[in-house]
C-alpha cells in the first residue's frame, strides 16, 4: 500500500494535484490518498511530480509518499474499519 499526503496552500494548485492523484487511488481523508502498491504506478506518480508539479510548488507546499510493506500493521477505526471487508449478500 502507498499513502500519499499533501499540503498545498494555493486552491488552484491543490485542485490540480488532487485531480491528478485521484486517478491512482482513493481518498482516505481530504488530502490523503491510498494507492495500490505498484512500482509502475509509483514511478508514474513520482515522474509526474518531478516534471510537472515541482515547477509550480513553492516553499509552503509539501507531498509525502509512504510505501508500506505487506508486513506493516494498519489499524482502522470508525468508518475506515468497514473498508476492505467482504460484503456478503444473501437473497
Amino acid at each position: 500500500m502507498i499513502i500519499i499526503s499533501y499540503d498545498i496552500a494555493d486552491d488552484k494548485k491543490r485542485a490540480r494535484f488532487n485531480k491528478f492523484i485521484r486517478r491512482f487511488g482513493h481518498r482516505l481523508q481530504y488530502s490523503v490518498y491510498e494507492i495500490d502498491n505498484s512500482e509502475k504506478i509509483l514511478d508514474n506518480i513520482v515522474t509526474e511530480i518531478n516534471h510537472t508539479f515541482l515547477k509550480v510548488f513553492d516553499d509552503t507546499d509539501s507531498v509525502y509518499i509512504f510505501q508500506l510493506s505487506g508486513g506493516c500493521k494498519v489499524q482502522k477505526f470508525g468508518y475506515a474499519s468497514h473498508e476492505d471487508t467482504s460484503l456478503l449478500i444473501v437473497q
